[in-house]
């Protein structure tokens, strides 16, 4: 008896788990002090991360001399120490120093705390990739190590098809995710919330969803338990015309 065709997704292997991972007051260590460092810096700043530089205050690059300046990082002026590693979630090394370099993921890895060693893919648990970054939107390109100018290459020719809106488009959508939220907050109106949310998603292009003001959105919130979404000429009409119905004006 042959076997039907399979209907699922074949499994490639030799990837990343590409995932968000939520490092917010998180204690990240980073060891090293010059460009590269300033660059892992930036994204855990991002994060919101409490970030711990481990370097002689004279290899400090410019951009990491200014955030120890600005009191973004804390600075630890001298090489690195083994009692570093206490109380880090996340360890980042960027020292041009291999021997060094695998000391302190060796030590990680006694640890069991999750460390990347700049241009060593072996000795990475995680890779950074080339981001894109527009308020909320964040999108990551990843060659796993083994191309990161490929990577930036095609992260800018991504970014170049996107709608130079979209991060306000992503920022309104949250908003109105959240007052949904208030008027239908029980589990069970999960189904319901996230079917008519693809709805509102596909009725507006991104400049009418950037240009909802509030009141629109409170006015919009009204077609929910009909499970319905107005035209904008109808939700504009509401706003300008309180005695308007869901089915029109009075």
């Amino acid at each position: 008896m042959s076997e039907e065709p399979t209907k699922f997704p074949e499994v490639q292997g030799g990837g990343s788990l590409i995932i968000a991972w939520q490092i917010r007051g998180k204690k990240v260590l980073v060891v090293g002090g010059g460009e590269v460092a300033a660059g892992r810096i930036f994204h855990c700043l991002n994060a919101d991360a409490n970030v711990t530089v481990v370097s002689p205050a004279a290899r400090l690059n410019p951009e990491v001399a200014h955030r120890v300046a600005q009191k973004q990082i804390e600075l630890v002026d001298r090489n690195f120490e083994p009692s570093d590693l206490d109380g880090a979630d996340m360890v980042l090394v960027a020292v041009d120093d291999p021997a060094a370099s695998t000391v302190i993921w060796k030590l990680c890895k006694e640890r069991r705390i999750p460390a990347n060693i700049a241009d060593v893919p072996p000795e990475c648990d995680f890779y950074f990739g080339s981001v894109h970054r527009d308020g909320p939107l964040q999108i990551m390109v990843s060659t796993n190590g083994k191309g990161p100018r490929l990577a930036s290459m095609i992260r800018k020719s991504i970014a170049k098809q996107l709608p130079s809106n979209a991060g306000s488009a992503i920022d309104t959508i949250g908003q109105l995710r959240v007052k949904l939220r208030e008027i239908a907050p029980r589990p069970e109106d999960g189904p319901k919330r996230m079917t008519w949310m693809t709805k509102v998603s596909d009725a507006y292009s991104w400049d009418e969803m950037c240009g909802l003001s509030a009141e629109d959105m409170d006015n919009l919130l009204r077609f929910y338990a009909p499970d319905k979404v107005p035209s904008l000429d109808v939700l504009k009409e509401m706003g300008s015309n309180p005695d308007t119905t869901l089915d029109g004006p009075v």
